[in-house]
């Protein structure tokens, strides 16, 4: 059994994990543990992600027994800049004493998974926070070469074929891969559908972050109903 610690805020699209989860069709077991925000902090996305606050949450961690510790969040993340992610994940390893890492550093590594160097960011934010995506990741390497913000309110609850509208918006020719930032929408169910009427991967929030997770354990497991990110060699099989 290969368990993940999933440090979650708790608002939205929980149902994505259980669900991944079933997906991976293997011995893996999915941990979500509630993040309470800073009080002090200064900004919301500073109040999810700051040190105290994830550090507080990993005790619970270590007593479920997991191999690696992912911070859910995006923008409690990407608000910190890459290299203040960086940190902010070195805080979390030890914190928790185990692997480390949070949404945002999952999107880079999972471009570089799939060996793409240009993609396109379909955001649910608001223009200024889908900018701050987009930096971040240009600062971790990545090439972006168009960005869509829908300005949805946060939390917005999106079908698939409202997920697919927002994944056309941002696709341009140029994009080897089309990315959705926002843990808060359940994606899970979906990927395949997406991939398949875009002609490309798709790598959204909750999906980056499992499969960091598993890498950060030393797992890899082909599940081909989680998008193409899940079906890089090698394999192992449960």
């Amino acid at each position: 059994m290969t368990a993940l610690g999933l440090l979650h805020t708790g608002h939205s699209a929980e149902d994505d994990f259980p669900r991944i989860e079933q997906l991976l069709g293997s011995d893996v077991r999915v941990d979500l543990v509630r993040v309470e925000p800073d009080p002090h902090a200064a900004d919301p996305a500073g109040r999810l992600g700051a040190p105290d606050a994830l550090a507080r949450a990993t005790e619970q961690l270590r007593l479920s027994g997991a191999e690696a510790v992912v911070w859910v969040s995006t923008g409690g993340s990407f608000a910190y800049g890459w290299e203040g992610a960086q940190a902010q994940v070195s805080a979390l390893a030890r914190a928790a004493g185990l692997p480390a890492s949070s949404t945002s550093v999952a999107f880079a590594h999972a471009v570089r998974e799939l060996d793409v160097r240009r993609v396109a960011v379909a955001a649910p934010y608001q223009p200024e926070e889908t900018a701050r995506f987009a930096d971040f990741l240009t600062a971790g390497g990545v090439r972006v070469v168009v960005t869509h913000a829908a300005g949805a309110p946060p939390a917005t609850a999106w079908d698939e074929a409202e997920l697919l509208a927002l994944a056309r918006a941002a696709d341009h020719p140029d994009a080897q891969a089309v990315l959705v930032p926002d843990t808060s929408l359940s994606t899970a169910a979906h990927i395949p559908a997406l991939e398949k009427h875009l002609g490309k991967p798709v790598l959204t929030a909750n999906q980056v972050t499992v499969w960091q997770g598993l890498r950060l354990a030393d797992r890899r497991v082909n599940a081909p109903a989680l998008g193409a990110l899940f079906t890089r060699e090698p394999v192992v099989q449960a």
